[in-house]
């Protein structure tokens, strides 16, 4: 089995972030190939609901910064690989369905808030992790948080990464749907045959309307956080972010 296992069951396109020893930390073959895969659904009759999940218990960590020398292989290259995939999620016809139960942190959470539907279980916890590491958002974060949440509570979260556990990203509007964990497989089963069941074109018009709506700052998000995560990308205080959490230990950030 592959880190990204892809199956077509019925109209239901089942994607499983499969790297459960390292909670699902994306690679860039991951994010490219799960980007195919959505931008290549466009020429597709047969997938009427997309479903994303993570395989052991979690959904994703984000991007992978295991090694010492994760802060030399993240740079302007990842950003552009991320950004893709968002504007892959939002701009695919079909409904994109994110199953999280378990972390979502990182660009892992950035991809789960990106999707239509956003099922928690009441295990599931969502972190923007980046100030840990001496990072901004990224992944479209800043426009999807922002218009589930508003304004104090996007900056609480981007600021001083605190997670929201399921039950608080529920009452926050951040997710769609929650339920306990015993329910969970089947709450999410239920939603995407209910989607894959529903009219093709009139799913795919909303979609586009409510995005065009809510979401309509998404692309100038996705340039600043571009340029301001490049910048980032090159500081003291980045490299030091990424040891120290590689290490397991407190960062020193000295503000260089």
């Amino acid at each position: 089995m592959g880190d990204l296992e892809v199956d077509l069951q019925g109209s239901v396109l089942r994607v499983v972030l499969n790297r459960p020893r390292v909670l699902n930390a994306l690679t860039a073959p991951m994010v490219d190939d799960l980007t195919a895969t959505l931008e290549g659904l466009s020429s597709r009759d047969d997938v009427r609901t997309v479903l994303i999940s993570g395989a052991g218990g979690a959904f994703s960590t984000g991007a992978d910064l295991s090694g010492t020398d994760a802060h030399e292989s993240l740079d302007v290259s990842a950003l552009d690989r991320a950004n893709r995939l968002v504007r892959a999620v939002v701009r695919c016809d079909q409904p994109v369905v994110a199953a999280v139960d378990g972390v979502a942190a990182g660009v892992g959470c950035s991809l789960a808030l990106a999707c239509d539907l956003v099922v928690a279980a009441e295990s599931a916890s969502f972190l923007l992790a980046f100030a840990r590491v001496g990072l901004m958002p990224d992944g479209g974060a800043t426009a999807t948080v922002t218009a589930a949440v508003g304004r104090p509570r996007a900056m609480r979260m981007a600021l001083l990464a605190e997670p929201l556990s399921g039950p608080e990203a529920y009452a926050a509007g951040l997710v769609s749907h929650l339920c306990e964990d015993a329910a969970f497989a089947e709450t999410v089963d239920a939603l995407v045959r209910r989607l894959a069941a529903g009219a093709p074109l009139a799913q795919a018009a909303t979609k586009r309307a409510v995005n065009a709506a809510a979401l309509h700052h998404l692309e100038a998000a996705l340039e600043s956080e571009r340029r301001g995560q490049s910048l980032l990308l090159r500081t003291d205080d980045a490299a030091e972010g990424m040891a120290a959490f590689s290490e397991r230990r407190p960062p020193r950030f000295s503000g260089e």
